[in-house]
């Protein structure tokens, strides 16, 4: 039960995470209208680097659809916690979509303390 409950988790995991990726690109999805002057900088000065958000963006994606295939989910946390970091502190100055963003952070630890024997000979 509790393999069906994760593969599900992951699954959603990353296709929210691929969603978001592929958003940076198409821009398909309205930014809030009610957002921080002080956000609206930070993604405007995020946007005049011009290799940041494609980067975050590739990140998102690969790591999305690593999450989601069981025998890679293990590398896909691992390259989407960088980005989980950011995603929580984002939410965390904004003051909205916290929950969300814990909510994702504790799925991201569960599938890291799940395949912690697979990180073991990386820290040895």
């Amino acid at each position: 039960m509790k393999n069906k409950i994760l593969l599900v988790l992951c699954i959603l995991f990353g296709l929210m995470f691929i969603n978001s990726g592929l958003n940076k690109f198409l821009q398909y999805m309205p930014m809030p209208e009610d957002m921080p002057t002080y956000m609206l900088d930070a993604f405007g000065a995020m946007m005049t680097i011009g290799w940041l958000l494609p980067l975050v963006a590739i990140v998102e994606i690969v790591g999305g659809i690593l999450f989601m295939l069981p025998k890679y989910r293990a590398l896909g946390a691992i390259v989407i916690l960088p980005v989980m970091v950011g995603i929580l502190l984002t939410h965390i100055t904004a003051g909205s979509g916290l929950p969300i963003a814990l909510v994702l952070l504790a799925i991201n630890i569960w599938v890291i303390i799940d395949n912690k024997e697979k990180y073991m000979p990386m820290i040895k």
